[in-house]
């Protein structure tokens, strides 16, 4: 990837030969990142709890595996560790949940559990087995968190609750870890034009079933209700270039920032 900085230069990402482990790999921004890393010729393994045929086409090395257990995230790690004799940069960006109950009484503790074990836990531990490898070569973190830790009021509460404690723990590892050479950034994205937002079986596809309103109508209103600025949702290439940047060493000196990229629908400074 070259960024055009002026009429008359250009600068490289200079990202080629180096290792990545990328999580929530499958569709949508994990799958975006792999692809824009792997065009940048960064040797990739890429985490899913199921292996899609767009993963596969990518060329990186796919890992089947429950992120949301510690098991699952020691497999990944050492697969990767093993596969690629070590690893440069590491993308939490495996999220989201298998229930996603907006009020509090309504929320047991097996949700809370289990969306704290794949929003938050996942980074944890993965971070935790990458982070001898991370430290030994000068690596570089991206966590994918949320807007929804800046602005949490009608939304899933577990889910905004998981992703701030993700905010909040990418500014403690860049503190800790920052002097011993590794970067950890993270990124907030709004709403991305992912699956979803376009699959009716999908959780926001049961919410305009249950408002008795068309998945496409319902998208809309969420998009007119959060006021997006620019009038869309951003693209999960977006969102994936601004990883490779931070990743890059372009970012060098770049580390504990949490980056938004929402079309402007946080208001406040």
């Amino acid at each position: 990837m070259y960024l055009q900085l002026s009429n008359w230069s250009v600068v490289n990402l200079n990202l080629t030969a180096k290792t990545a482990v990328v999580t929530g790999a499958g569709r949508g921004i994990g799958l975006a990142t792999v692809r824009t890393l792997t065009d940048e010729g960064v040797r990739v393994v890429g985490a899913a709890r199921t292996i899609t045929p767009e993963l596969e086409e990518t060329g990186a090395h796919a890992v089947s595996a429950d992120l949301s257990t510690a098991e699952g995230v020691s497999a990944l790690i050492d697969t990767a560790l093993a596969e690629l004799g070590g690893i440069d940069l590491l993308v939490n960006n495996v999220g989201g949940g298998d229930k996603a109950t907006v009020g509090f009484l309504e929320v047991d503790d097996s949700e809370w559990a289990g969306t704290f074990d794949i929003n938050m836990l996942s980074t944890v531990r993965a971070t935790r087995a990458a982070l001898p490898s991370l430290i030994e070569r000068r690596g570089a973190i991206v966590n994918v968190s949320s807007i929804l830790a800046r602005m949490p009021g009608g939304f899933p509460v577990a889910i905004s609750s998981a992703k701030a404690a993700l905010t909040a723990l990418g500014k403690s590892l860049a503190e800790e870890f920052g002097p011993r050479g590794v970067r950890v950034n993270t990124i907030s994205p709004g709403l991305v034009r992912t699956s979803v937002y376009t699959d009716p079986d999908g959780q926001v596809g049961k919410w305009a079933a249950a408002a008795g309103t068309s998945l496409a109508e319902f998208v809309q209103q969420m998009a007119k209700a959060q006021n997006v600025t620019t009038g869309r949702m951003t693209e999960p290439e977006e969102v994936a270039a601004l990883i490779a940047f931070l990743l890059s060493d372009m970012a060098g000196n770049i580390t504990g920032v949490d980056y938004v990229i929402d079309g402007g629908t946080i208001k406040t400074i």
